[in-house]
């Protein structure tokens, strides 16, 4: 039987007109079968930290008081084993011509999310992938990226992606987790160093990982994936 992970995937500015120019997508994935293991883990290291259980970790709200609490879980991520993290930076989505490849952004956006899976899915193993609900078009979207995955996967009955669904974030502690790795990638990206705590996440990042966190990562790194993407490498 096919060994299956769950994926957690989120991003951070992905619209096409926000005020950011550096778009990041990513995601935390791990074996099934420790899923609720790695929940209730997350969930002592909140209580631990002064927090109800169900406080919900964003990298919005990385704040001098609640230094410990994201620290601790940074250092949780790499302590565990079963935990992996993968995720696509885009340096700026503003100059992207997306006329020229007969596509419009949403499009493209499904192929960014491919090419951030392709890395992590592999034809002998099944998952089960779960998005952050976005917006009242998020079911529409789930079913296009469910199906481009799918079919370059060749993987027609759904054998290897078996499940594609949003789920609401501040329900699933392995999404916060997603959303702080993908903010901390974002905030070393954007040059951002207006927070101390949050720089001090990042650092801790950098020292575990052993990456700039603003260069691609070596491309079979298992632990901590990073690509950064570029338009030079192809905007189809």
């Amino acid at each position: 039987m096919s060994q299956i992970f769950n994926v957690y995937c989120d991003e951070s500015c992905h619209l096409e007109h926000d005020l950011s120019k550096v778009m990041v997508l990513g995601a935390v994935w791990s074996p099934a079968e420790k899923s609720e293991e790695i929940s209730k883990r997350i969930r002592e290291i909140k209580v631990k930290n002064d927090l109800a259980y169900n406080f919900e970790v964003k990298w919005t709200k990385v704040s001098p008081g609640k230094e410990s609490l994201y620290l601790d879980l940074v250092n949780y991520f790499f302590d565990n084993t079963d935990l992996k993290f993968r995720a696509i930076v885009i340096p700026d989505k503003t100059i992207l011509r997306h006329g020229d490849f007969n596509q419009d952004h949403d499009t493209w956006y499904y192929k960014m999310y491919f090419q951030m899976l392709n890395a992590i899915l592999e034809p002998k193993s099944a998952y089960r992938i779960y998005l952050d609900i976005k917006d009242t078009r998020s079911a529409e979207k789930i079913r296009k990226l469910h199906q481009v995955l799918c079919n370059k996967m060749y993987d027609f009955n759904t054998n290897i992606i078996q499940r594609l669904q949003t789920v609401r974030s501040h329900e699933i502690e392995q999404m916060q987790l997603a959303d702080l790795l993908i903010g901390a990638v974002g905030y070393a990206n954007r040059g951002i160093n207006t927070s101390p705590t949050k720089l001090k996440v990042v650092d801790l990042i950098r020292t575990r990982s052993k990456y700039s966190l603003t260069r691609s990562t070596l491309l079979r790194e298992t632990k901590f994936n990073l690509f950064h993407w570029s338009p030079s490498q192809g905007n189809s």
